[in-house]
């Protein structure tokens, strides 16, 4: 009588073979969700331009009357956050619209990595009206990691000042895995994902762990742009001294110091700051749902082989930059 928990006397190599592959198969399924998820996005739509009104019947030119095109003129971005991605970007670009002299656009456009073939008169129309005095802002982390952009965005203009928002790398990568966790089930383990062939090297091919090979992708950035043209925003320092911060911000884009710490509030729930209630809400406001999320367990043996494979990076992002963000 065969046994109960066996494959049975009729079944076969044929079965056998059959029951090993099944959880390759469904790590073969994980790692091709992780790919699509992982896959460029798509540009964002065109901006809506109103058709031009009907010319006037003909009268004298002195009778003409301009038309009403808002307050403002949309312009090129006089500054960028370029990265990086879990970085604290979204809070930065949240924390600097209170500033009165800050007009931003809410979503990312990619323009410099996605949608260069668009054209800057695209991307122009994308940005919000300012006034004079005003700073137009954008924010695209994938831009620090994007080979092309630092030329790109030179040729747009060579004065544009840059923000870029460091974090630990290893801490960077693993929350950047829980944000493609949450979307994709399942994903294989973050070291599955962080080495080859189990605990060999270190994969620099995904892209979790490559963003924060900070140094390699300010190099290619210094060939277009000197650095004072660069502000490096410590994202651990976003959290615990989220008005020091911004102050240093508000300084490199020669703006007064108008958001101070009278503005924020530490939500010990999410683990970040948020915003105390504006003029004229009712509640503060905290970033969404999707930020603050628990990090997945991952082992101290992974982490300090991955604190160890950074380290060399990090001095020289820390030499290049002139500032010790403390991470080893």
């Amino acid at each position: 009588m065969a046994d109960s928990g066996g494959l049975g006397a009729g079944a076969g190599p044929g079965a056998a073979q059959r029951a090993l592959r099944a959880p390759l198969t469904l790590l073969a399924l994980g790692l091709v969700a992780y790919c699509l998820c992982a896959l460029p996005g798509r540009c964002p739509p065109v901006a809506r331009v109103p058709a031009p009104a009907p010319a006037p019947t003909q009268l004298p030119s002195a009778h003409r009357l301009p038309l009403a095109s808002g307050p403002g003129r949309r312009r090129f971005p006089q500054a960028l956050i370029v990265g990086v991605k879990k970085g604290g970007t979204r809070a930065l670009l949240e924390f600097l619209r209170l500033h009165p002299d800050v007009r931003a656009l809410g979503s990312e456009p990619h323009f410099f990595d996605r949608c260069y073939e668009r054209g800057l008169a695209w991307y122009r129309s994308l940005m919000p009206r300012t006034l004079d005095g005003q700073i137009t802002l954008e924010k695209t982390p994938s831009y620090f990691v994007t080979r092309e952009a630092p030329h790109r965005i030179h040729s747009m203009s060579p004065d544009t000042k840059l923000i870029v928002v460091v974090r630990n790398p290893v801490t960077r990568a693993i929350s950047d895995y829980a944000q493609t966790l949450s979307k994709t089930p399942g994903l294989p383990s973050f070291h599955t994902l962080a080495f080859r062939h189990g605990l060999g090297p270190v994969d620099t091919a995904w892209s979790a762990v490559r963003i924060g090979l900070y140094a390699q992708h300010l190099d290619n950035w210094l060939h277009y742009f000197p650095l004072s043209h660069f502000l490096f925003v410590s994202g651990e320092r976003l959290v615990s001294d989220p008005a020091g911060e911004v102050g240093r911000v508000q300084d490199f884009l020669g703006l007064r110091r108008v958001v101070t710490d009278k503005h924020f509030y530490f939500n010990a729930t999410k683990g970040f700051p948020c915003l105390k209630k504006a003029q004229g809400s009712s509640r503060p406001r905290c970033l969404g749902k999707s930020k603050g999320r628990p990090h997945p367990r991952v082992s101290q043996a992974v982490v300090q082989r991955l604190q160890d494979f950074y380290r060399p990076f990090n001095r020289k992002f820390y030499q290049m930059t002139g500032q010790d963000f403390g991470w080893d």
